[in-house]
């Protein structure tokens, strides 16, 4: 595992085969995100750091000197909670830098993990890294809706055609709303608690779509589960909608759909406050 004085000791490690230079591994790291989880951090001796600002600026120079010394950096938000609910699951100390490697790495929170390319870390990354967990938690739940991928081939060509069709519909919604900068909600009221995604959608004038890709992964999963259950659910597309080119002219547009459990219709929906009449029939958009 890489040590540097200078880099604060929350929680990182490489991995790659045995003899394999450190170009081919993938750097993991743990990134604290809010101020009380630095201080409550302490106790468990995680970093070094004089106060959050300092970590923050410690954890941007172990991000640059990971990019350059390894194949791929990846990292993940380090909750305090769910740190101390797996050392107690597995009998680890929370205090030995074992148990926090471990953590990291934990297969069932694979999902929460994020490649760094050198974003900026305040503004960009740490807010990704939260909703990432957020995320992973969610695909964790919709993993269980969908049986795990138990069931047999049968089962796994049904969530495969439930995943096609939440994808096109999906589509249909950006491609109905055309050029524009939108903020998508959708949610589905499932077995063991409401699954919710959200996603920052720009939509350029030469058709091209800019989402991050772990919103695109999160609503597609969301919507899958609805569909693939049956289940009720809600989808909003809100925001500016015009096009540069198009002398500046952008007019606020809210478009809302509704689920019984099979395909999305028109229908008026308030989702995270934001109230959205009727979107377009989505049948009529190629």
């Amino acid at each position: 595992m890489p040590r540097n004085p200078r880099t604060p000791r929350p929680s990182r490690c490489a991995h790659a085969p045995a003899g394999r230079p450190h170009g081919d591994k993938a750097f993991v790291t743990g990134i604290l995100t809010c101020r009380e989880d630095f201080e409550r951090a302490r106790a468990w001796h995680l970093t070094d750091a004089a106060d959050f600002d300092s970590y923050l600026l410690d954890t941007a120079v172990l991000l640059a000197e990971a990019r350059r010394t390894y194949g791929a950096v990846q990292a993940r938000m380090f909750h305090l909670d769910d740190f101390a609910d797996f050392c107690l699951l597995h009998r680890l100390d929370p205090a030995e830098p074992a148990s926090r490697d471990r953590y990291l790495v934990n297969p069932p929170l694979q999902t929460q993990l994020l490649p760094y390319q050198g974003e900026e870390l305040v503004g960009d990354f740490v807010p990704r890294l939260v909703r990432a967990r957020e995320s992973g938690l969610t695909l964790r739940h919709i993993e269980l809706l969908l049986g795990d991928g138990d069931g047999g081939p049968e089962t796994g060509q049904r969530v495969r055609q439930s995943h096609q069709q939440a994808s096109e519909l999906f589509r249909r919604m950006l491609v109905g709303a055309g050029f524009g900068a939108y903020r998508f909600l959708c949610a589905v009221e499932a077995p063991g608690g409401r699954l919710e995604a959200e996603a920052r959608i720009l939509h350029w004038e030469d058709g091209v779509v800019r989402i991050n890709d772990e919103d695109l992964d999160l609503v597609c999963a969301v919507l899958c589960a609805g569909l693939y259950r049956e289940l009720p659910g809600a989808a909003l597309l809100h925001g500016s909608q015009g096009a540069a080119g198009a002398c500046g002219e952008y007019r606020q547009v809210a478009w809302a759909w509704q689920s019984e459990g099979h395909g999305y219709v028109p229908a008026a929906v308030q989702l995270d406050e934001v109230a959205a009449r009727p979107g377009f029939s989505l049948g009529t958009v190629c």
